[in-house]
């Protein structure tokens, strides 16, 4: 009888060694929020992972909810929990605001059920943490539309509320502080309806700074309900190359670019109200004659439906730029 206790054991020390040596590696990381960055989250099939913010979660946007699943109660209203679906590799992203409007871009990333033992580690929990100053021009709230029937005069900036941006410490105003400025001064700009979206848009100046295009831009909140807007993205895209025996529809490429700086006014508009907001970012220096560059905005409960406004590749240089 002892001898088959012996065997048994010898039997099942290779096992608890084999499980030990396909153990999933684990992370537990805390960041600062960075609205210009895109967290990378690694997850795994049969594993959830957990998100904590700052302060409540007010929203919670999943790119594929085919793939993913992320959940988020009143209970815990600090923790949003996300786990794959599938167990196949899969690939989306994730948006995440909270009452302040501070905004994390998360792509998630999950290796599939079958991944190789040196695949990256789980990410198990995200910590985030309130940077100093997660928003720039976060402290200072963006012109709002005065109380009028005109609708005309609805969308006019407050002169009141213009001159208050226009005069912070001049010592300190950097370029792109001037270009906000000047954005934020034009009282009537010529405004843009979408189909299906309540908010409306205005582009002012678009200029180059050496290798760098900056583009001014404006939202007018048109509806009766509140609205929160997404950090702006630059979109480039094309159209793929075709086959010459294939008559199928033309497919179309596109990709993220790098956004430099940016500046926003507030992402989120009462009715009536306006936000201004300039993006910076660094242009190629080529491109395919199918390719376009746009400037992305959406609203935060349409992220899969951004409105794209398209922008001239080679704007006015601007020489004086330091």
């Amino acid at each position: 009888m002892r001898h088959c206790e012996v065997f048994l054991a010898m039997m099942l020390l290779p096992l608890s060694a084999l499980a030990a040596d396909h153990a999933v590696p684990a992370r537990v990381a805390t960041l600062t929020i960075n609205p210009r960055e895109v967290t990378i989250l690694h997850l795994r099939p049969d594993f959830e992972s957990s998100i904590r913010m700052p302060e409540d979660v007010t929203s919670v946007i999943l790119g594929s909810p085919g793939a993913f699943k992320a959940e988020h109660n009143e209970g815990e209203p600090e923790y949003v929990y996300v786990k794959p679906i599938t167990k196949e590799p899969a690939q989306s992203n994730l948006l995440i605001a909270t009452k302040s409007g501070q905004h994390v871009t998360i792509e998630l990333i999950s290796a599939g059920a079958n991944a190789a033992s040196d695949a990256a580690p789980v990410d198990f929990l995200i910590e985030y943490r309130t940077a100093r100053s997660f928003l720039i021009g976060g402290e200072t709230p963006g012109p709002t539309a005065p109380a009028a029937t005109d609708k005309g005069q609805e969308r006019k900036t407050s002169s009141h509320s213009a001159g208050q941006i226009a005069s912070t410490s001049n010592a300190s105003r950097s370029a792109l502080d001037d270009v906000f400025a000047a954005q934020a001064q034009i009282n009537a700009p010529e405004w843009t309806k979408w189909e299906g979206r309540q908010i409306e848009t205005s582009i002012g100046r678009v200029q180059q700074w050496k290798n760098e295009t900056v583009v001014a831009y404006s939202i007018y909140n048109n509806a009766d309900a509140s609205v929160e807007i997404v950090p702006p993205q630059i979109q480039i895209a094309g159209r793929k190359p075709e086959k010459k025996k294939s008559k199928k529809s033309k497919g179309i490429l596109s990709d993220q670019m790098e956004i430099r700086d940016y500046k926003l006014s507030t992402t989120r508009l009462e009715p009536g109200a306006r936000a201004d907001g300039v993006v910076v970012f660094d242009r190629p220096n080529f491109k395919e004659s199918t390719e376009q560059i746009f400037l992305q905005i959406a609203q935060a409960d349409q992220v899969d439906r951004p409105i794209l406004i398209r922008l001239p590749f080679t704007p006015p240089y601007q020489s004086g730029h330091q």
